[in-house]
């Protein structure tokens, strides 16, 4: 799997070959928290006969490990920090590196988030964002302190061998979905789980759910001149769909009456292995449109 290095850290990626339409936008694809680029392969599949597409793994999580001489007491590690406009400027570099000019950013959950820090921080480039089951916007302090407690006992507690237990896969296919995944599914999240960087894991949850980093989305999300999409599982437990509501409510394209926000059914927080098919949809239509205007 080809790789580039992003501030001592080799990325890896996956971009697929360009299409017929080589007008057309390259359609990049950010995984959320504590998972990988495996999760987006269905929309690969389904989207890159039409688009070249960008799958890769954000520093730390997947196969684009921190090296062991950054770890926390070396000095470079200065230079690793776990923003959501830390996680930007690597994708601006990674786009660098490509030479790829144009792109439509689609992130999920995290990445989301990220998506919308990438539109802000390479504005020239980015011509639209899709958020996948990410919202938020809204800081309540108990809820908050709480999951950030729930989220630093699960980092910490991730000895190798729970991978290895084999009844494991079949509850990690059964978390925050509508419906249960299929067992290797269920796999690859608890592979994914476990192999996280411990650094890059605690890092992404603290510092994308401060107060201070909750109440600026919305405000970058405002200041957006590209059109900004949100779809929501109607079943999502982790991100609300009232959540996802209000952010997309900052952006040009609500305040103009323009339904910003997809709701899909029977779909929990991994709509794009959830609903591969429905999601894909949305994808093309959404861009297309785009290319129309």
């Amino acid at each position: 799997m080809p790789t580039i290095d992003i501030l001592g850290v080799p990325h890896v990626y996956e971009l697929t070959p360009c299409t017929a339409k080589s007008r057309t936008p390259v359609l990049v694809f950010i995984h959320g928290w504590l998972l990988s680029r495996h999760y987006w392969q269905p929309m690969l599949d389904l989207l890159s006969p039409e688009y070249q597409c960008l799958l890769y793994d954000l520093r730390g999580f997947g196969d684009s490990q921190v090296l062991p001489n950054l770890d926390s007491t070396n000095s470079l590690n200065n230079n690793l920090n776990y923003t959501l406009a830390a996680y930007a400027e690597d994708l601006d570099l990674l786009l660098q590196h490509l030479s790829i000019e144009k792109v439509w950013l689609i992130g999920h959950s995290l990445g989301g988030s990220i998506a919308l820090w990438g539109a802000k921080t390479i504005e020239q480039k980015v011509e639209g964002v899709i958020c996948l089951n990410s919202g938020g916007g809204i800081y309540l302090k108990e809820e908050f302190e709480r999951f950030r407690s729930v989220g630093q006992q699960l980092v910490k507690f991730r000895p190798y061998w729970l991978s290895k237990l084999p009844w494991l896969d079949l509850i990690f296919a059964r978390m925050m979905v509508a419906r249960p995944l299929t067992s290797s599914w269920g796999r690859q999240r608890l592979i994914d789980f476990v192999r996280a960087n411990r650094q890059a894991a605690l890092g992404a949850l603290l510092d994308s759910t401060t107060e201070a980093e909750v109440h600026l989305l919305p405000k970058i999300v405002a200041q957006l001149q590209q059109p900004v999409y949100f779809l929501a599982g109607k079943q999502d437990q982790v991100m609300e769909l009232k959540y996802v509501h209000h952010l997309a409510s900052f952006h040009q394209l609500f305040q103009q009456n323009y339904s910003n926000v997809i709701e899909i059914p029977d779909c929990g927080h991994l709509s794009m292995v959830e609903q591969p098919k429905v999601v894909a949809e949305i994808i093309a239509n959404l861009v297309s449109q785009s290319q129309l205007t």
